[in-house]
């Protein structure tokens, strides 16, 4: 390993290794060592004569500011909320529209929501599932692989956050079937997972910068978890087998299921499922997790280290408990995976995906380690027949990415008992208007209907598989807000789907946000179940800034707002963390009157 003091001295020799001609990959999310791609960034934007293409995914940003409610929110938190987490140059130029012509980037899963409506990171989005991005880049061939290293003690580092693709990566130039410069950054924020496949030794990173000064990770802002997510947490954890398999993703609806098991492990779920008031279905499990649960995930999320904490997941397999492909999270996740006992965080085994997100290589053993599996991903949209929409817009507006859900689908169908639950609340506000999540039809699926499984809602599971399409839709419509069901059903029936005399019965009308709170309500259920960065005035501001954000899309919406906060004043604190105590001419004494009026409204 050559060690260099700067990180342009790096990029230098990078040029000058590759011929100024180089194909980098990076690995998604928190494993792209930025100080060193913004140093190789800024030497080829400064010498037209090389050229730099960039393979990637999950570029990692702050949220958007531009719109003055969320910098007034968001900009005096920031470095606590994120960290102090450097901009990656490539990302801000693209978004500036300024890319110099010999620089590209193109990435398999994206940041959700923060490309839309960036023609360039549109174009160059590459429509490919987990396991088969490895096939995409190593047809490309990098010349060059940057990651963030965690130092390991016997000298050699941990790939740590991202043994996704690298490990296969790195495995294949050790057989010789890639050839690469492997240049790293030490950052001892990183906690070191020193399982064989997430190590490399000193000798196999060309170059290597460690300046001592390591950067703040970035850290995943955790967001409340409402009544809907709940609901289909307790929902999701009526399947999940003790002695099973489980993988589930980051978020809210993530964070509830957790929740949901360990409300289970301590036997207080019976009596919430017995009050539910919507459409029963087949699934009871309920008691508490005597043989416990195995995790296979490609992503490592805080709740399902939070379940292995608790001792709900357990399962050995391998010597392992998880086998995860990669994390990123809150800063507390990481404080906690650095902070495990050395015999609790060797049973965290870091795997390339190609591990976790298949079953081809050492196909018996897969199959014996993930029985009873329950693989819970979340949807945007879902159609009355069965289709999932979870990556993109009607108009071809790329959101984020398919990722591993459809491989985790896939998988369900090829496994013994194994089930792909797919979760969305029923609806969304959107332009000042509730509208449904459950429709007829979307020109675009990311899983398709033939593929169809468990979907739920918060009002409920719709089990699909192997169904018959009239009775899928009926499932469906059972599980429909119902102020959308009537028109849904008889898009049925003129289509032919289902018989003309078929009704809803009063039990399954009773689909409202209304029933969903008076079940829930007596119960209590946290907000934040495993806690949050923001403080307590922030978590009171967000249900309002929610309801702006609504509204302000809407002119009569936004007045209404305007005149019920002429009338209310929300509490002390308040007005002040938004700088609108004090507003200073009409614009602002606006402004302050419509989050006096949401915060009124936030209920």
């Amino acid at each position: 390993m050559a060690e260099t003091a700067t990180a342009e001295a790096i990029a230098a020799d990078i040029i000058e290794r590759t011929g100024g001609d180089i194909r980098l990959a990076l690995p998604l999310g928190l494993g792209k060592p930025v100080t060193l791609v913004n140093a190789l960034t800024r030497a080829v934007a400064e010498r037209p004569d090389t050229r730099l293409s960039i393979l990637t995914a999950l570029t990692l940003e702050r949220p958007d500011m531009s719109q003055d409610m969320a910098r007034r929110f968001l900009e005096p938190a920031a470095d606590r909320l994120f960290g102090v987490y450097p901009e990656l140059d490539y990302a801000r130029m693209i978004r500036a529209g300024d890319l110099p012509a010999n620089i590209e980037l193109s990435e398999f899963f994206m940041l959700a929501g923060r490309w839309i409506g960036v023609p360039q990171a549109q174009r160059h989005y590459i429509p490919a599932n987990y396991t088969h991005a490895y096939d995409v880049l190593t047809a490309w061939r990098p010349n060059v692989l940057m990651q963030l290293l965690a130092p390991l003690d016997d000298g050699g580092f941990s790939l740590s956050c991202n043994t996704d693709i690298s490990a296969d990566l790195l495995r294949d130039r050790r057989a010789g079937r890639q050839d690469f410069v492997m240049a790293g950054e030490v950052n001892r924020n990183l906690p070191a997972m020193d399982n064989p496949e997430a190590t490399l030794t000193r000798d196999e990173v060309q170059l290597c910068l460690d300046t001592g000064r390591d950067f703040d990770l970035f850290s995943v802002v955790k967001r409340p978890v409402g009544a809907a997510e709940h609901a289909i947490g307790l929902h999701v954890a009526r399947t999940v087998p003790d002695g099973g398999t489980l993988q589930i993703g980051i978020g809210a609806i993530g964070d509830a299921v957790a929740y949901a098991l360990m409300l289970r492990q301590a036997g207080k779920t019976a009596a919430l499922h017995a009050a539910c008031p919507f459409t029963r279905d087949s699934y009871t499990e309920d008691t508490p997790f005597d043989k416990g649960l195995y995790c296979v995930t490609e992503m490592l999320v805080d709740g399902i280290l939070r379940l292995f904490e608790a001792g709900i997941v357990r399962r050995d397999v391998d010597g392992a408990a998880i086998h995860a492909g990669f994390f990123v999270d809150c800063r507390d996740f990481y404080a906690r995976l650095r902070a495990l006992p050395r015999k609790d965080r060797d049973r965290i085994h870091m795997m390339p995906v190609s591990f976790t997100n298949q079953l081809y290589g050492d196909e018996p053993a897969k199959r014996a380690a993930r029985r009873h599996a329950r693989f819970v991903n979340s949807a945007m949209k879902a159609t009355l027949l069965g289709g999932i929409v979870s990556d993109i817009t009607p108009d071809a507006q790329e959101v984020s990415g398919i990722g591993g859900q459809f491989n985790f689908v896939e998988q369900a169908f090829a496994l013994d008992d194994g089930r792909a639950i797919l979760t969305l609340p029923a609806t969304r506000r959107s332009g000042g208007r509730t509208v449904s999540n459950i429709l007829w039809e979307h020109p675009h699926e990311s899983v398709p209907r033939a593929y169809r499984d468990i979907v739920v809602t918060e009002y409920g599971i719709a089990d699909l598989r192997g169904q018959r399409d009239e009775v899928a839709i009926e499932r469906m419509l059972r599980i429909t807000d119902s102020r959308f069901q009537d028109a849904l059903l008889d898009k049925a029936k003129a289509c032919g789907k289902i018989d003309p005399a078929f009704e809803l019965s009063e039990t399954e009308r009773r689909n409202t946000p209304e029933a969903l709170k008076n079940w829930l309500r007596p119960f209590d259920l946290p907000e934040f179940p495993f806690g949050s960065d923001f403080d307590q005035i922030e978590r009171a501001i967000l249900p309002a800034l929610g309801i702006l954000s609504d509204a302000g899309k809407n002119r009569i919406a936004l007045a209404k707002l305007i005149c019920a906060g002429l009338i209310s004043k929300p509490p002390a604190g308040i007005l002040a963390r938004m700088g609108l105590d004090r507003p200073k001419g009409l614009r602002e004494r606006a402004m302050a009157y419509a989050l006096s009026g949401a915060y009124r409204n936030r209920r």
